[in-house]
């Protein structure tokens, strides 16, 4: 049985739901952002002391449609641009299309719908996110960085980023303390 899970997106997350279940007697198959597989089915009680707990730590279980096509668009966002060393050759729509099995308009249209930005937005505000981080650990260079998360050119990345932060990526490197966002707020 899958459950679904709004603001898992992170490896603590994971820990904390993988806790959350055990508490409960539950066998998790596999643990994953955004959901969790378990072993048995899970009982009327059982769903809503784990949505209770869960609760307490900021995340939510989810049960109508359109809000876990959300969360699984979210998602494989975040894994592709946080977790995933190297981005896909094909674009985001296709690769959301093709791994959620809808057309990337009607994806595009309850993205936008429920989140009040388009999907393209959010990709940049996590790519964005991926490049301060980036900044912070001082290991690759811009030029490294821009190729890295595929951008066009380091002018593109740059652009971009002032855009979203109001900062040019050499400024923002040169600020001794750096706030980044959480991932669960983007």
């Amino acid at each position: 049985m899958k459950l679904y899970i709004k603001y898992m997106v992170s490896l603590r997350c994971k820990l904390l739901v993988k806790k959350e279940l055990k508490k409960l007697g539950l066998h998790a198959v596999a643990v994953n952002l955004g959901f969790v597989e378990i072993m048995e089915d899970i009982s009327p009680d059982q769903y809503e002391q784990l949505k209770r707990n869960l609760s307490k730590s900021g995340l939510e279980l989810l049960d109508d449609k359109k809000s876990i096509l959300i969360e699984k668009i979210k998602n494989i966002i975040i894994e592709l641009v946080h977790y995933t060393d190297e981005l896909p050759k094909v674009n985001f729509s296709d690769h959301l299309s093709k791994k959620l099995d809808y057309d990337y308009t009607y994806l595009s249209n309850i993205f936008s719908e429920v989140k009040g930005i388009t999907i393209q937005q959010y990709i940049i505000l996590h790519k964005i996110e991926r490049v301060k981080e980036l900044i912070i650990y001082d290991e690759l260079n811009i030029s490294e960085i821009a190729f890295k998360l595929h951008y066009s050119s380091v002018a593109h990345l740059s652009n971009q980023f002032k855009k979203v932060t109001g900062l040019t990526p050499s400024y923002f490197k040169s600020l001794k303390k750096v706030k980044r966002n959480n991932l669960e707020d983007l």
